[in-house]
C-alpha cells in the first residue's frame, strides 16, 4: 500500500525559521539608524516650508514678521509647524528660519 504523506518535516521547518531569523537580524540594525536621518531631512523640509511662508508674509505686508507666532496668528503656518518632529523649536531671526541643532 502507498501512503500519501504530505507536509513538512521538523528539520525543514527549523531551516526555514533559521533563514527568516538571519534575514531579520540583517535588516533590523540597518533600519534603526535611519530614524535620525529621517528626522533631520524632515526638519530641513519644514524649515524650507516655513521660510516660504515668511517670504509670503513679506510680500503681503512689506515687512518680515517679528516672530513665528505672527505667522501662526495670520494663518500662514500652524502651531505644529513651529517645531520639528524631534520636538525642537525652529529658530527665527531677521527673516531667516533656521533648523534647531541636533
Amino acid at each position: 500500500m502507498l501512503k500519501n504523506e504530505r507536509g513538512f518535516t521538523l528539520i525543514e521547518m527549523l531551516i526555514v525559521l533559521m533563514i527568516i531569523s538571519v534575514l531579520i537580524l540583517l535588516f533590523i540594525p540597518s533600519l534603526s539608524g535611519k530614524s535620525e536621518e529621517v528626522n533631520s531631512t524632515g526638519c530641513e523640509a519644514l524649515v524650507a516650508l516655513v521660510q516660504a511662508q515668511v517670504d509670503a508674509y513679506y510680500l503681503n505686508e512689506r515687512e518680515y514678521p517679528a516672530t513665528l507666532a505672527i505667522l501662526v496668528e495670520g494663518d500662514y503656518i500652524t502651531t505644529e509647524q513651529t517645531t520639528c518632529s524631534n520636538n525642537l523649536s525652529l529658530g527665527y531671526a531677521d527673516g531667516k528660519v533656521t533648523a534647531p541643532s541636533l
